[in-house]
């Protein structure tokens, strides 16, 4: 028997930030995070500087798809998200003045959980089927009185009408 012999073990084990950082593993997501993290202190920092800090922990950022120069603010309620919308020219110019190539923003308000709910309907009041009714009844006893004494079916239908009789 001929086995393939062992790799070589000698790979040094890499730490998690290392794989991270790496650009074929989850580097792209660390990446693409730290940059979040980077607009959304040079976001709560312009809107300081135009005496909105109260509004920074009730906006969410993000840049659109593709593009680094248009900035999407997700806000939670729309009387600040129309506060956004009087502060854009500002606000662009301030994330400029920071280090932040922004040439638009889109504010829109964060879709907020449904008002209604499904439960689960309770039937308290039905109530489980007694017996047969009448037509069923008479049904299941006509076919018995057609089958031939010796049919295997025969005992079957005769503890049915005997368990299902109302």
């Amino acid at each position: 028997m001929n086995f393939n012999p062992k790799s070589s073990r000698k790979h040094a084990a890499h730490g998690w930030l290392d794989y991270l950082r790496e650009s074929n593993g989850l580097g792209g997501v660390l990446a693409k995070t730290e940059d979040l993290a980077r607009l959304k202190v040079l976001l709560n920092s312009a809107l300081a500087k135009l005496n909105l800090s109260n509004l920074g922990p009730k906006i969410e950022a993000g840049w659109r798809s593709g593009s680094q120069d248009e900035l999407f603010l997700i806000a939670s309620n729309a009387s600040i998200a129309s506060r956004l919308q009087q502060i854009l020219p500002s606000l662009i110019n301030e994330l400029s003045n920071s280090g932040l190539p922004c040439k638009s923003i889109k504010v829109r308000v964060k879709p907020g959980p449904p008002t209604w709910e499904v439960k689960p309907r309770l039937d308290i009041h039905r109530q489980e089927p007694i017996g047969l009714n009448e037509v069923a009844l008479k049904s299941w006893e006509s076919l018995l009185e057609k089958l031939e004494p010796e049919s295997g079916l025969r005992p079957a239908i005769e503890k049915l009408l005997k368990n299902k009789r109302k």
